[in-house]
C-alpha cells in the first residue's frame, strides 16, 4: 500500500479578526466546535484513512500554543504520527508547505498527501477523493462543493468537465460568476506538487527580478500560486462532494459548523453525544459540566468543561465554553457564551440564526467574550460582547466594548 500523508494548515494569531471576541484568548485551530477543537475534526478524518501515517499541522502559532494539543491528540491517535510546524512567520498556504518540504517528504516518503484548512466543517471525505484521483493522472484532487450563485464570487470558482472531472478553469475569488462549484478546501496531491510549488516560487523570482515592486519571499499561496497553475496545465481534477460544508470565518458561523458536527456524531461518534429526559438530541455535555436535571438542553448545543446549568435552564442551538454558569431558568438560544461568564436567574442571551448570506454591519448570534456577566433578568439580544463586561441592561444589535 502507498504511504499517504496529512496536512492541515492551522493559520496563526494575525488570521481569525473575524473569530473575535473568542479567539482574544482562545487560538482559532483551538476552539472548541462541537466540544472538540476546531483542528480536531480534520484530524480525526485523516486518522481513518487506510495506510496514513503521519499528520502534521503547519501554521504561525508559537509551537508553545499548539503542544498541549498535539500531545493529547497524540494519545487519542496512537496509530499515526503527529506533529506542529511553526512557521517562522506567515508564509502562506502554499508557502507554508513549500517551506517545511523536506519534513513533509522525509521517510516513508509519501505518494499521496491530503491537505485541508481548518474553518470549514464538512465530513472530510478523503476515501472518495482517493478513489477519484486513483482513476486519473493529475498532480491533485480538489473537493467542489455547490454554492448559490449569488455567492459564489466569495469563493474559489472551479469550471471543470462533467464528463471526466478535469478542472478546466479556477479563479480564486473572481469578479464576476463563472461557476456554482466552490474550492472546499480539502485536497489531496501527489509528491509532483512539490515540483509545481519551486516552480511558481521561480516564477515569483522572475518577476522579483524584472519588477522592483515584486516582494521576493517565501510567501505563496495554493490557491492563487499553484491551483490556478495545475488548473491552467490541465493538471487539476475535481471531486464534487453532496454532502454538508460550511466556512466557520465569522463567531456566527461556529454556531453553524457546532450544529452541523452534531448532526454528523450522531452518525460517525454516537458514543460524544448525551442522552436524557431532558435532552433533546444531538447534544454534547463535557464529562465535569453539571446540569440541574429540571434544565433542558438542545438540540444542537455543545457544553465545554465545568459548566454549572441550573435549575429550569434552557439551552439551543448554542455553544458554552468552560467553566460559566447559566444560573436558575435563564435562556441561551443562537448564542455563543465565552469562558467564566455568569448568566444569572432569568437572563436571557439570544439571536438569530446566521443567515445563509452575511449582511454587513448586521448581528445575528449573540456572542459573549470570556468573563461576561449577565446581571438577573437582563436580556441580551443579537449583540457582541467584549471581555470582562458585566450587563445589567437589555441590549439589543450592539457590539458591547
Amino acid at each position: 500500500m502507498s504511504v499517504t500523508k496529512g496536512v492541515i494548515l492551522v493559520g496563526g494569531p494575525s488570521k481569525g479578526t473575524r473569530m473575535r471576541p473568542l479567539t482574544l484568548d482562545c487560538p482559532k485551530p483551538l476552539l472548541p466546535i462541537a466540544g472538540k477543537a476546531m483542528v480536531w475534526h480534520p484530524l480525526a478524518a485523516l486518522a481513518q484513512v487506510p495506510g496514513l501515517t503521519e499528520v502534521l499541522l503547519v501554521g504561525f502559532y508559537e509551537d508553545s500554543v499548539m503542544a498541549p494539543f498535539v500531545r493529547e491528540a497524540q494519545r487519542e491517535f496512537p496509530n499515526i504520527k503527529i506533529s506542529y510546524l511553526p512557521e517562522y512567520r506567515s508564509l502562506g498556504t502554499a508557502g507554508g508547505l513549500y517551506h517545511f518540504r523536506d519534513s513533509i517528504l522525509r521517510a516513508p516518503v509519501p505518494q499521496h498527501i491530503f491537505i485541508c484548512n481548518i474553518d470549514i466543517a464538512t465530513s472530510f471525505p478523503f476515501a472518495e477523493l482517493l478513489e477519484v484521483h486513483n482513476k486519473h493522472r493529475g498532480v491533485g484532487t480538489i473537493m467542489g462543493v455547490p454554492v448559490k450563485k449569488e455567492v459564489a464570487t466569495r469563493y474559489g470558482s472551479i469550471v471543470h468537465d462533467p464528463e471526466t472531472a478535469q478542472v478546466l478553469h479556477y479563479v480564486e475569488k473572481p469578479q464576476g460568476w463563472i461557476s456554482n462549484t466552490a474550492n472546499g478546501g480539502v485536497y489531496l496531491f501527489d509528491k509532483a506538487l512539490f515540483d509545481e510549488i519551486k516552480d511558481a516560487m521561480d516564477e515569483k523570482t522572475a518577476r522579483a527580478a524584472e519588477d522592483p515592486l515584486v516582494v521576493l519571499d517565501e510567501n505563496l499561496q495554493l490557491e492563487q500560486d499553484v491551483i490556478e497553475r495545475l488548473a491552467a496545465a490541465k493538471k487539476l481534477y475535481v471531486y464534487e462532494s453532496k454532502d454538508f460544508w460550511r466556512q466557520i470565518k465569522t463567531a456566527a458561523s461556529a454556531v453553524t459548523a457546532n450544529s452541523l458536527y452534531l448532526q454528523r456524531f450522531e452518525k460517525t461518534h454516537p458514543d460524544l453525544l448525551t442522552k436524557g429526559p431532558n435532552i433533546t438530541a444531538p447534544v454534547y455535555v463535557h464529562p465535569t459540566a453539571t446540569i440541574d436535571p429540571s434544565a433542558k438542553v438542545g438540540p444542537n448545543v455543545a457544553i465545554g468543561p465545568h459548566v454549572f446549568l441550573g435549575e429550569g435552564a434552557r439551552v439551543v442551538n448554542a455553544i458554552i465554553l468552560d467553566n460559566s454558569t447559566i444560573d436558575k431558568h435563564a435562556v441561551v438560544v443562537n448564542a455563543i457564551v465565552g469562558s467564566n461568564s455568569t448568566l444569572g436567574q432569568w437572563a436571557r442571551v439570544d439571536g438569530e440564526p446566521e443567515p445563509e448570506t452575511e449582511v454587513k454591519g448586521k448581528i445575528s448570534v449573540s456572542v459573549l467574550a470570556s468573563d461576561v456577566q449577565v446581571l438577573p433578568e437582563t436580556h441580551v439580544r443579537s449583540c457582541i460582547v467584549l471581555p470582562n463586561k458585566s450587563l445589567s441592561k437589555n441590549a439589543a444589535n450592539q457590539v458591547l466594548l
